[in-house]
């Protein structure tokens, strides 16, 4: 989508067109928010729109998108994962070890997936289907929404005169939240597949001892009496 279709339906659709284009995104479609995002911080730049309106936009649309593909995975997905998981060799030991992974670093994931596109289109889809708390999944999907409008939405209203560096700073971003989810994919794959793995096995606190050798008999030990017989 060019940069002039995005200035004509911000033009017509203001705040609403921010809103509903990174909602789409957030929901898990394949849409431009992150890039309405920052063509409506630009656009502000130009004084046709306020930018604390533009970063509201996002952030409400960034959060209840998040929650729609939150639901989707909590409703649907898990179903569908335990029925056909097996067939990509994903059994329900698996899910368990996923969802004790969300259990412990579900809040970062969430909070920093908002600022990668792949982790916008997945990240709140795999909370809903690993039963991540939804209070807590509000707060940092909130938390998230809001953090990552303020960054790109400041980014696009003081370096749109200089597209050429906002592109290279947000390349940046970009980057950085890549190896995040990276380090993050790694973790829950070595959670979820440890135990087929021998090189990061944890050793066994209940391996067995060494046998003792049979002890020899005492040469200077009396023989012992045949039982008496009847």
């Amino acid at each position: 989508m060019s940069g002039q279709t995005l200035n004509t339906i911000l033009a017509t659709w203001g705040y609403v067109a921010v809103f509903a284009f990174v909602a789409v995104e957030a929901a898990g479609v394949p849409f431009p928010g992150e890039t309405m995002l920052l063509a409506g911080a630009i656009y502000a730049g130009t004084g046709h729109l306020l930018i604390p309106g533009v970063i509201a936009a996002a952030a409400l649309g960034g959060f209840g998108g998040f929650i729609v593909s939150y639901t989707v995975g909590r409703l649907g997905g898990r179903p569908l994962v335990l029925r056909y998981g097996a067939v990509v060799r994903l059994k329900p030991e698996h899910l368990a070890r996923a969802e004790s992974f969300f259990g412990r670093y579900g809040e970062i994931t969430v909070f920093l997936g908002r600022f990668v596109s792949v982790g916008r289109a997945f990240i709140a889809l795999c909370a809903g289907i690993n039963d991540m708390s939804l209070p807590r999944f509000l707060v940092f999907d909130l938390a998230g929404a809001v953090a990552w409008a303020c960054v790109f939405g400041i980014l696009g209203f003081e370096l749109g005169h200089n597209l050429p560096l906002l592109h290279r700073v947000t390349h940046v971003l970009q980057l950085a939240g890549i190896t995040v989810v990276v380090l993050v994919v790694a973790a829950v794959l070595v959670v979820i597949f440890r135990r087929r793995l021998p090189w990061i096995r944890r050793p066994s606190n209940h391996a067995s001892a060494p046998a003792k050798p049979a002890s020899s008999p005492d040469p200077g030990a009396a023989p012992s009496e045949p039982p008496p017989q009847n």
